[in-house]
């Protein structure tokens, strides 16, 4: 499975980002598709992730984002809404089958104050 994300960039703090990212390769074998961030000095955390239609958030971004998923196309997107400088991070896609994790390359999100 290979993971192309998009849509990263540069915003005003109460602005709106939207991100997207394509698996292709064996993505029939996906079960799990989400996005992590990662702040400079800080771990990797967990942001939304989707199962069929199920979906989780962190409490940090509850009612702010949303994670949504297009199966025909492959495509999971998280619509990033009322933007706060604490937001800033790389994004990463991520999608699990029953065996693995993988990574896509990881987009910078900045929300200056």
């Amino acid at each position: 499975v290979q993971l192309q994300a998009f849509g990263g960039g540069l915003v005003q703090a109460g602005g709106s980002l939207r991100l997207s990212c394509e698996a292709s390769g064996s993505s029939l074998s996906i079960i799990v598709m989400g996005w992590y961030r990662q702040a400079p000095g800080k771990q990797r955390e967990l942001v939304a992730d989707i199962v069929r239609g199920d979906t989780n958030y962190a409490t940090s971004v509850k009612g702010r984002f949303t994670i949504s998923r297009d199966p025909a196309k492959n495509t999971v997107f998280l619509q990033m809404n009322s933007l706060k400088p604490e937001d800033t991070a790389v994004y990463y896609c991520n999608a699990r089958t029953r065996s693995y994790a993988y990574w896509g390359q990881g987009t910078l999100v900045t929300v200056s104050s």
